[in-house]
């Protein structure tokens, strides 16, 4: 659980990353801050010139590209004197562990942000995790490290952050379950017939937050609820019949917790992420924000309404990764990565996604108590079998047609 020590009048921030748009939103959160928070360290993969310029406007101590071939055909002579460079995942995991780091915002999307979250975790420090990943694929690592080196790890989810502060209202042996509430995308509508015709610009059109690609794509397919669930019970220790979902399309109350009472706690505010982020970096403080409050001058309607497994059976999955435990949720989202990627190249159907990950999860050879590296194993399995299932499915789709012809 995190401490109840205020921040100090400048703590230093890490924000892996950075050029995302959780890290675009934090870096805001400290423009903002008047001189609470200061980057100490910047990273990037591959938008090596907006890192550029955000190391002129900020000035870290470092930066870090995390693509190394990418970094060393890069111009750095406009990079500040006082601004080191590093490059690859050993400069992630240097400025995550570094000692002078205070917080450690975790921005990188997908399977990419394990190791520095967990350099962050190991040196014990707040974690401010917007990498859902790193629980879903070592939740049982994770919270076993942080609980051996006092790091503190807050959600960034704005799901994750509601759930955080409505278990404030009481005490968690009281809890009879979490609600986390999901948009339901721009197809929670569409017929399964209309599902077969999605497109990538269709899919990466949300209704209500902006984001990056893969995160969106995995709105649209309900994959980031799985991932969610699977975060909730590392996050919280639930069980998987703690955790349910309600599709809220407003995206104004951002989770629920039931108590056994039966009363109901949940938080609201507009979708912005910057109010979830400045919280995981403020709390226990809470401070102005730089997000839009909720103007309750204005009428407005809330609407709430049980998901359609069967028009996302993505739900299903994250729900059976907190079950069986192991290694389900390393090889989940390796396939999903995957699938969301070949979808994005317009390789397969956007009902395809669902069915590479089924197939993957089932064929994977179960272990109950891995190991990191047997994940990274595993993970790199995954990948591998993704892309011949796909590409098998796409051999026999051609076959077929030519068949008809």
């Amino acid at each position: 659980m995190p401490s109840s020590s205020s921040p100090t009048s400048s703590q230093s921030v890490v924000v892996l990353g950075a050029t995302g748009s959780i890290g675009r939103s934090t870096l805001d959160v400290i423009r903002a801050s008047n001189g609470t928070f200061t980057p100490f360290a910047l990273s990037a993969h591959g938008r090596l010139e907006e890192l550029l310029e955000a190391a002129i406007e900020y000035r870290p101590r470092y930066i870090v590209a995390s693509d190394e071939a990418g970094a060393a055909k890069f111009d750095w002579s406009k990079l500040p004197a006082e601004t080191t460079l590093l490059t690859g995942t050993a400069g992630l995991q240097e400025v995550a562990s570094h000692k002078e780091a205070d917080i450690v915002v975790s921005a990188i999307v997908g399977r990419a942000g394990l190791e520095g979250t967990f350099a962050a975790i190991a040196a014990g420090k707040r974690v401010a995790l917007a990498n859902k990943e790193t629980l879903v694929v070592a939740g049982h690592l994770a919270t076993k490290l942080a609980a051996e080196s006092g790091a503190e790890i807050l959600p960034v989810d704005s799901e994750h952050s509601a759930i955080f502060q409505a278990l404030k209202a009481g005490r968690n042996v009281d809890v009879r379950r979490v609600i986390l509430t999901a948009s339901g995308g721009p197809f929670r509508q569409l017929s399964q017939q209309q599902l077969l015709e999605v497109t990538a610009e269709q899919a990466l059109d949300h209704p209500t937050w902006k984001m990056g690609p893969k995160i969106t794509v995995d709105s649209a397919t309900m994959m980031n609820k799985a991932l969610e669930i699977i975060e909730t019970k590392w996050l919280f220790d639930l069980s998987a019949e703690q955790i349910e979902v309600v599709v809220h399309p407003q995206s104004i109350v951002h989770s629920l917790v039931e108590f056994v009472d039966g009363s109901v706690v949940a938080q609201m505010s507009p979708p912005d992420m910057r109010m979830p982020i400045q919280l995981a970096m403020t709390y226990p403080e809470r401070t102005e924000c730089p997000a839009k409050a909720l103007d309750m001058t204005q009428a407005f309607s809330l609407e709430f309404e049980p998901p359609d497994y069967e028009r996302f059976p993505a739900l299903k999955l994250g729900k059976e990764v907190v079950q069986r435990g192991g290694t389900t949720g390393a090889v989940l989202n390796a396939a999903n990565e995957v699938a969301v990627q070949r979808f994005l190249e317009g390789k397969i159907r956007f009902v395809d996604i669902y069915r590479v990950c089924r197939a993957i999860l089932d064929e994977h050879p179960f272990e109950l108590s891995p190991d990191l590296n047997r994940l990274l194993e595993l993970d790199a399995w995954a990948r591998e079998e993704s892309d011949k299932w796909i590409t098998c499915c796409l051999r026999q789709a051609k076959d077929q047609a030519c068949s008809n012809t």
